[in-house]
């Protein structure tokens, strides 16, 4: 049958012009069913706001946009308006970034943050480490016991290079792929440490997208240090699906010998699967 969509030679088609063949069938409803889902959590996240604001005693009123997806036809219009929205957060990155600016050329910087192996420390603001981290803003303020710091604090368990990439996440909200790739460990640590929820969130996905055998088992001794269950169900489990290739590794004898508990979980963890596989139900 002639497609009226995915032809390369529409001018050729016999009537009726109007068939489509199954795969951009297919297609086109996935879109509106897709388009439709995003249309129905915005509208969702409008009443819930709509109900706070009516039990807050405000006088705001949220209207939600008649954008339901009724048809194909609206498809364009829909992207266009996904486009805005990318064109605006492009816009509301670049302003909040002037605040890397300010890191970079040390602009009325009031803290000096300092690595634990005796490297030189970073000229920081106080105000914007004490927005980031609760940890930070108590190691920040004074009470009754002690004073506030006057001229630096310490993070003893990162070196100068990990405290870099710490501090130029908390002022950009990334890093540049080399530095995620060499410290990536040590930041996961450290959110997990000073409960900085976006930067734990960042260094799961990296550690996801990037799990193969020659990283399982570091993956997975972080996920323990850090209590990340997902992350260390997901890293368990492809290591005893890759349990030739990981366990006769020169690697795994030195992760045993540091880890027997994460070790004993791994042959566990084998053999369960090896008795599913064997009696499946």
């Amino acid at each position: 049958m002639d497609c009226s969509i995915c032809t390369t030679m529409p001018f050729i088609l016999r009537p009726p012009r109007n068939t489509i063949c199954a795969a951009c069938y297919e297609g086109a409803r996935s879109l509106i069913s897709l388009i439709n889902k995003f249309d129905g959590d915005i509208n969702n996240n409008n009443n819930n706001n709509h109900k706070c604001n009516e039990k807050s005693g405000g006088n705001n009123v949220i209207t939600s946009s008649n954008s339901s997806c009724k048809g194909f036809g609206n498809v364009l219009k829909w992207v266009k308006e996904m486009k805005d929205i990318e064109e605006e957060l492009n816009d509301k990155l670049k302003f909040l970034g002037e605040f890397e600016a300010a890191f970079r050329d040390e602009i009325h910087t009031d803290i000096l943050v300092k690595p634990g192996n005796n490297g030189p420390p970073i000229p920081a603001h106080r105000a914007l480490l004490a927005a980031k981290s609760e940890i930070f803003r108590n190691m920040l303020d004074s009470d009754g016991c002690k004073e506030a710091p006057n001229e630096a604090i310490t993070l003893p368990e990162l070196n100068h290079e990990e405290l870099e990439s710490l501090l130029m996440f908390l002022y950009n909200g990334s890093l540049p792929i080399d530095k995620v790739e060499k410290h990536v460990y040590s930041l996961s640590v450290a959110a997990d440490k000073y409960n900085i929820t976006f930067l734990q969130k960042f260094c799961e996905r990296q550690m996801l997208n990037s799990l193969s055998s020659s990283n399982a088992l570091d993956i997975l001794e972080i996920s323990d240090v850090c209590s990340n269950l997902s992350l260390k169900d997901t890293s368990l489990n492809f290591i005893v699906k890759n349990m030739e290739d990981i366990v006769f590794s020169p690697k795994f004898e030195a992760f045993s010998l540091k880890n027997p508990h994460l070790s004993v979980q791994i042959t566990r963890a084998s053999l369960m699967d090896l008795k599913n596989r064997r009696n499946p139900m």
